[in-house]
């Protein structure tokens, strides 16, 4: 049985949760990555997910200075994980019902990796994938 451990990649950064959003928009630009999780600066658990997006709608667009605005400011919804030992069919189900395209994959309650649609396209049948994006797209 494959498991979310078997597609996610490993190394992820994360950023804490009492840093700034231009720090957050400057490691982004530097890992080449639209999205990164947020770590609790004291518990260095999984606190939420940030996207380029929300720095833009969240932080540029409402006039916050993104040199003092900490991301743990920044308004975050249900986070959607994946259980590093649960079955591949249930991780790429949850992708598919909640339409995202990037699950944290999380070991008794750390960050241990990230799913993506490129993972899944690498280690997937293309019809895994094709179903996938076609939900995400929907």
């Amino acid at each position: 049985m494959a498991t979310a451990r078997d597609l996610m990649h490993t190394g992820c950064t994360c950023i804490k949760s009492n840093d700034t959003a231009a720090n957050t928009a400057r490691m982004m630009a530097e890992l080449d990555v639209g999205s990164m999780p947020i770590c609790g600066a004291e518990d260095d658990k999984l606190h939420g997910m940030v996207t380029d997006r929300d720095l833009v709608l969240q932080v540029m667009a409402k006039g916050h200075d993104p040199e003092t605005y900490t991301v743990d400011r920044l308004p975050q919804g249900h986070l959607f994980l994946a259980d590093a030992n649960e079955d591949v069919d249930i991780t790429i189900a949850k992708m598919k019902e909640h339409q995202i395209n990037r699950l944290p994959v999380i070991d008794q309650g750390r960050l241990v990796g990230i799913i993506s649609i490129g993972d899944i396209a690498h280690r997937m049948p293309e019809s895994v994938t094709g179903d996938l994006v076609g939900a995400i797209k929907a």
